[in-house]
């Protein structure tokens, strides 16, 4: 008989956990010379180039900032006109080229090439970017940046090793929510890696779901234990499933039970957290999806995105003025502010902005 005793018993371990955010702090060294490398570059970049949603949110966002064109002064649009980056780029395609590595890297650099003119003044005659992943910025003891260093990396060793030092004149350098006293910008990929991988893993289990309709997952037993004539079934059994044919087999020597799995329809986790992907970019999902929302709502959210790409255009300037002495003004898309205004007149009954509250959100720039 059995023994049946209750002291016995052993508890189970499910792994349910509290969640808790861990700590961060900055990334920050201190010495003669701080080296700030960028080893998450492969990683960040392989996000940005398989992930179709990300690259397009980072790649409109970067779109609206600069692809309105920009004002400037006859002698700056001159010089602007010839920066040819790597041969074949324009300003505006540099511009946009830096500021989505900034957001997928962090960082951003290019190296600013002048020559002499007639009065023997420095010119500024090209930019041409560097990738983050060969760059290298070094701090001095006083916490300012002191030089620049391309790199290459060693395959023994598996360190960077510096082949081209630049002064910080010379290199462009633009940082993405850059916060306290840390010595690098930050990735958006960073928070929102997770999410990615969650929409991933949730679109590829459903894509095995669906496969299932077409070839379930069954139990088939076979009344012989020989293992050539198991496998000669096997393989007659998947043949008749690739053709789509029928296979015929002697009575009672197969049975054929289906297994049948009930799967949730993932369509609203997948959007939950498509949703928190593009606040996580900043760039509401009514740019990058213009069907997704009512025409209503698709309009606040374009309002509400006009300050968030107006701000990076105000950064973009800043950093041409004090890097490179350019004097320089983004143009902006097109406002919606008015327009809401004016069906609010035309419509009294309508509830939401008034002229009163969206003249809080005008961001023209003189």
């Amino acid at each position: 008989m059995a023994e049946l005793d209750i002291s016995k018993a052993t508890p189970t371990d499910l792994n349910i956990r509290s969640y808790s955010t861990g700590s961060h702090s900055l990334e920050y060294s201190e010495g003669d010379e701080v080296f700030v490398d960028f080893p998450m570059s492969k990683e960040y970049l392989g996000y940005y180039k398989k992930y179709g949603q990300l690259k397009k949110a980072i790649d409109t966002l970067w779109i609206y900032v600069v692809g309105k064109g920009f004002d400037a002064d006859p002698y700056t649009n001159l010089t602007l006109e010839y920066l040819r980056g790597v041969g074949e780029d324009t300003f505006q395609n540099l511009m946009w080229n830096m500021g989505v590595t900034s957001m997928i890297i962090g960082d951003a650099f290019a190296e600013i090439i002048r020559e002499k003119d007639y009065s023997g003044r420095d010119r500024l005659i090209n930019l041409k970017p560097i990738s983050p992943e060969r760059m290298r910025v070094v701090y001095g003891k006083n916490g300012l940046i002191k030089r620049y260093e391309q790199v290459r990396w060693n395959k023994d060793t598996g360190k960077p090793e510096p082949f081209k030092k630049f002064k910080p004149e010379n290199i462009f350098h633009m940082s993405n929510d850059r916060i306290g006293d840390e010595q690098k910008g930050t990735s958006v990929i960073e928070c929102c890696k997770w999410t990615i991988d969650a929409i991933e893993e949730a679109r590829r289990d459903y894509r095995i779901v669906l496969h299932r309709n077409v070839v379930p997952v069954r139990i088939i037993e076979v009344d012989t234990d020989d293992i050539t004539k198991r496998n000669k079934f096997m393989s007659e059994y998947k043949d008749a499933i690739k053709k789509g044919e029928v296979l015929v087999i002697p009575k009672g020597t197969v049975q054929i039970q289906q297994d049948t799995i009930n799967i949730q329809d993932p369509i609203n986790w997948i959007q939950s957290l498509e949703n928190y992907f593009y606040l996580a970019v900043g760039i509401p999902k009514v740019i990058a999806s213009p069907d997704a929302l009512s025409e209503g709502a698709s309009k606040i959210g374009y309002l509400i995105f006009e300050p968030i790409y107006t701000f990076r255009q105000v950064l973009l300037e800043q950093d041409l003025w004090q890097q490179l002495g350019l004097k320089v003004k983004f143009n902006r898309p097109a406002s919606l502010q008015d327009n809401i205004q004016q069906n609010e007149q035309k419509n009294t009954s309508q509830i939401g902005f008034q002229p009163k509250e969206t003249s809080k959100a005008n961001i023209e720039r003189e």
